[in-house]
């Protein structure tokens, strides 16, 4: 995989910032749009802008092409059994707020057990907490190692006979943990709780199977995978998606209205209430294409190649404090320098052109587990080189003179 000559479908990444060369190191909390990606939203805008569904003129049966089309290849994407399988959301976000609202808060009640870890990200530890707060059901936490690992005995001793319902990420936004999820799914199913996977950290960098690992809902987003910000998904199981009620009502997720009652549509539709994002699903099945042509597996084998060598070089720097596994991990590097606050770091980086991302990442309870306030965070992507990571490491070290450190020697 050629990471230099791809850097050049990222229109974006071909400009100074402060006099430096753009280097874009903050993949984790959103990628960039290669020029597939903004020339399909924009053809979309210019030809095919209708709503879908509704009307029977062309523009209509365009862009409803255009946007069931898209539902087919996320499901392509993740092996899903079917399209039926597959509903459009804003993101991560929105798609693990519906599993909260629209399945956790109808099927659970007192008594019964909600099981997380302390590397979750916001978007999966809040919804979780309203579950139980509006249900009586219990908050446990699968124990952490202390490189940020969670052993599988550990996972067989949280879940038990009362555990409904597992909710765990794929990939720590944080530490770069990869979580055994086939494993841990398996462990739930037997249990008689089902799994719910936050997918965002992962979709974009490994391929994902949602049938192999047996994952009853997968959540993820758009904007992290290339695609416009604004669009994600979510998979369920089809028993489970029918089984819920929506949580919006109105245009488009009806099936028939009377005065004092409605029926819904059947799946996915139910769950896509109101105009959709039509030229988001657009740009996400673009996004798809792209990386598929690239090809998963080689992403997964560039990053893990990349992070290695960060890892090795942040390493050498007196001061840096790295977290997480140092085998194993998926592509960031979270780190902290001596006494120097993150943003102070980012800030100084960004005088050299590097763009990383500083503060507590949304894992506010993992920042106080991991005993520091904030930390600041490299995350690569197929167009991150080695390159990258030699400017990003003598930056540091010009960050540590800046700040009265003695030069390394």
């Amino acid at each position: 995989m050629d990471s230099k000559a791809l850097k050049a479908e990222f229109p974006i990444l071909n400009q100074e910032i402060n006099g430096h060369p753009l280097v874009y190191l903050d993949n984790g909390a959103t990628t960039q749009k290669p020029r597939a990606v903004i020339e399909a939203v924009k053809h979309y805008y210019e030809w095919d802008n209708a709503n879908v569904h509704r009307g029977v003129h062309t523009l209509g049966s365009r862009a409803t092409d255009a946007y069931e089309g898209a539902r087919e290849k996320v499901a392509k994407f993740l092996n899903a059994a079917s399209s039926r399988e597959i509903i459009f959301t804003r993101g991560t976000t929105t798609s693990l707020n519906l599993v909260a609202s629209g399945y956790a808060r109808q099927k659970l009640q007192e008594g019964d057990e909600i099981v997380l870890t302390q590397m979750e990200h916001h978007s999966n530890l809040i919804p979780w907490q309203q579950v139980a707060k509006a249900t009586g059901a219990t908050l446990k936490y699968i124990p952490m190692q202390s490189d940020g690992t969670v052993r599988i005995e550990d996972v067989e001793a949280t879940v038990t006979e009362q555990t409904k319902l597992v909710a765990i990420t794929f990939v720590s936004n944080v530490l770069g943990t990869i979580n055994p999820i086939k494993e841990i799914a398996e462990i739930a199913h037997r249990k008689g709780a089902i799994i719910v996977v936050d997918g965002a950290q992962s979709t974009p960098h490994m391929k994902v199977d949602v049938r192999a690992l047996n994952v009853d809902f997968y959540a993820f987003s758009g904007h992290k995978m290339c695609a416009p910000t604004g669009i994600g998904a979510l998979y369920g199981k089809a028993e489970l998606l029918e089984s819920m009620e929506p949580i919006e009502f109105g245009g488009e997720m009806i099936d028939f209205v009377e005065l004092y009652d409605s029926s819904w549509k059947e799946i996915p539709w139910k769950f896509e209430g109101g105009t959709p994002i039509i030229a988001g699903a657009v740009g996400l099945g673009a996004a798809i294409d792209f990386l598929e042509q690239i090809g998963l597996d080689n992403i997964d084998r560039h990053e893990r190649k990349i992070t290695r060598y960060a890892v090795e070089q942040l390493s050498n720097i007196e001061g840096v404090s790295i977290y997480g596994p140092l085998e194993n991990r998926a592509g960031l590097v979270t780190f902290n320098l001596g006494e120097v606050h993150p943003h102070d770091v980012a800030t100084v980086l960004d005088t050299e052109g590097i763009a990383v991302r500083a503060g507590h990442h949304c894992c506010q309870p993992l920042m106080r587990w991991l005993k520091v306030s904030a930390t600041a965070r490299a995350s690569f992507y197929l167009y991150n080189t080695e390159e990258d990571v030699d400017l990003l490491a003598r930056s540091l070290v010009k960050t540590k003179e800046f700040f009265g450190y003695e030069p390394i020697r």
